[in-house]
């Protein structure tokens, strides 16, 4: 149904933001427990999913996609992602995903001819609200740092507390870093470059 939408943002080549919610179909499961603690992280993951299989990834490649909140639990089930196939998710470690048959590449179907892993490394995934170092190691370790860009979901986090978190979490170097609160973005978006 979003076919038309997606032809046209792939022809203009937008950079689509990515925010979650809590899911109609899981809001307030969990008593006394807030939607976002979980549900923002899986509704991410989702999206991600959602994208990636439709083959809407592949088939508009001109789209650049920013998910919040570090690609939300996708970093931490990334194994599932590449299901039926194993992929290098480490350079050198080759893991292999839910079902996988322990060759690279193998699986694939013709809505994702180049892999999950490979369209997950397209997207681009912010700080916010996961500036700690478990998180930010697990993106690194997935995307790439050149696929992460410094966001802060002001107002419940500030620019100074995740930059703090950023700078004291110890994952990345200053180059990286430097990258991840500018650079990324200046060569997603060019022309704001100053």
């Amino acid at each position: 149904v979003f076919h038309p939408v997606y032809q046209e943002l792939n022809r203009r080549k937008a950079v689509v933001y990515v925010h979650p919610q809590a899911a109609a179909c899981c809001a307030g499961m969990v008593k006394d427990v807030a939607d976002t603690w979980v549900e923002y992280g899986a509704d991410t993951a989702r999206s991600i999913a959602s994208l990636i299989n439709s083959g809407t990834t592949s088939k508009f490649p001109d789209m650049t996609w920013i998910f919040s909140h570090a690609g939300g639990v996708m970093p931490f089930v990334v194994e599932r992602f590449i299901g039926g196939t194993a992929e290098e998710i480490v350079p050198g470690i080759v893991t292999k995903g839910q079902g996988g048959t322990g060759v690279l590449g193998s699986g694939r179907t013709q809505k994702v001819p180049k892999g999950n892993l490979y369209e997950i490394r397209k997207m681009y995934f912010d700080t916010a609200q996961a500036s700690n170092p478990v998180a930010m190691q697990a993106l690194k370790s997935v995307a790439g740092v050149n696929q992460i860009v410094f966001g802060t979901d002001y107002w419940y986090r500030t620019a100074e507390e995740t930059g703090k978190g950023l700078t004291t979490n110890k994952v990345f170097s200053d180059a990286e870093l430097r990258a991840i609160n500018r650079g990324n973005v200046e060569r997603m978006l060019p022309k704001y470059k100053s």
